[in-house]
Parts: C-alpha cells; structure tokens; sequence
C-alpha cells in the first residue's frame, strides 16, 4: 500500500474535531428528504484522483449532502456537476458525472481534494479546525510528488494553500489570479458554488478556461 492509500485511511479514521465529527454524523443520520434511503458516508473525505498528477484541485470542505453523502470529494452535488463537466471537457475526466463512488469516473493528471476534510456547519471551519485539518493537506502535497500547480477554488482554499506554502504577501484572490511558489504555481478560480453558479459570476466558459490554462501551464500530459 502507497503513502497515499495510507493517507486516505488515516483521513478517513480522524475524529480530531469534535464539532465537526458531531455535525457529519448527524447530517448522515437526519440527511436530506431526497436521500432518505441512501446510507450516508458520514466521515472525513480524502482526495481523489490521479496520484501521479501534475494539477492538484483544492476546494474548501466536503458538501453537507454531496460527498459527505457518497464519500468521494466533490460528488452528488451542484459544485462537483459543474467540476467535473468542466475537467472533462478539458480533458482531464473520463467522464462530465460524479454521481457516486462507483460511477467509473477517473481523472487524468489531476488530483481533486479539499482544505478541511469534514463537512462543516453552514460551510464556515472554524480557524481551528482549519488549522488541525491543514496537516492531511500538508502530507497530501508532499506525496503528490509529480504535481507542480495547484488551482484553488474560492478564497479560502487560496488562503490554505498560501498559508501551506508560507507565501507571507499574496496577492488579493480572484478569479485568474496567478501566483508563483517554490515548488508549485497557484491558479485562482471562483468556486463553482450555487451562489457563483446561479448569479453568473462563475459561468462555465470562465471555468473552462481555468482548465485550459492549467493544462496549458503544466504542458499537460493529455
């Protein structure tokens, strides 16, 4: 077993943060009237993807009902539709669906994750629990060995990734920001949320692009 695989299991196992062990078990048990036969995950959720990948995607915590309810990152919600849709038609998914984590979705140099690994209330870790998290972050860049960019989705994906890579002066977030580090360059995207998504100031052609360039950037494999 990898590194990686062995990073998984630890994330999955973690009840660090009390709050936010409670708020995921509960969610799993009361879940939402549309998913009242489904057995939620209810647990931690670990990065996903293609381990020898040059991108890595970074999101801000798993969905209430979206994979804190199929286990796998960025999965049977809004956001992860307009995700993955978005890497597929890039190239970088087989597939524009993640449904489920057995829906045979695979990515192509590309490995998607997320700053804080439990769902939390109303979307908002505390800076605590951002900071007890951000060790499963730091492992996971370490052993992603080949990747070299890092596309952040929202804000506080970028503040995690700055703060992981001791950037001490970043320039403001927003969408098409480029930042160089040491080891890795930064690409901002809004996050592909309801509130961007619905209101038009995330449109599919802005997250296209985002991809595009990070393919671009890395002189992508496919």
């Amino acid at each position: 077993m990898g590194g990686i695989e062995i990073l998984q299991q630890e994330i999955e196992r973690c009840e660090k943060c009390p709050r936010l062990t409670a708020w995921r078990a509960s969610v799993a048990i009361e879940k939402r009237a549309a998913y009242r036969d489904e057995t939620y995950w209810g647990k931690p959720i670990s990065g996903f993807g293609d381990p020898h990948a040059q991108i890595v995607v970074v999101g801000l915590a798993p969905g209430a009902h979206g994979a804190n309810r199929t286990g796998r990152v960025f999965t049977g919600d809004r956001s992860g539709d307009w995700l993955y849709r978005a890497m597929f038609r890039a190239g970088l998914a087989n597939q524009p669906e993640s449904s489920s984590r057995g829906d045979g979705l695979e990515l192509f140099n590309a490995w998607v994750t997320v700053a804080v690994k439990c769902a939390p209330p109303d979307n908002k870790p505390t800076p605590g629990e951002k900071k007890d998290c951000s060790t499963f972050l730091e492992r996971e860049l370490k052993l992603l060995t080949n990747a070299t960019l890092i596309v952040c989705l929202g804000g506080f994906a970028y503040r995690s990734i700055c703060e992981q890579l001791d950037i001490k002066h970043p320039p403001k977030f927003g969408h098409g920001v480029r930042v160089s580090a040491e080891r890795f360059s930064i690409l901002c995207s809004y996050h592909p949320s309801q509130q961007n998504t619905f209101t038009g100031k995330l449109t599919e052609s802005m997250l296209d692009r985002i991809f595009m360039d990070a393919k671009e950037l890395v002189g992508s494999r496919n």
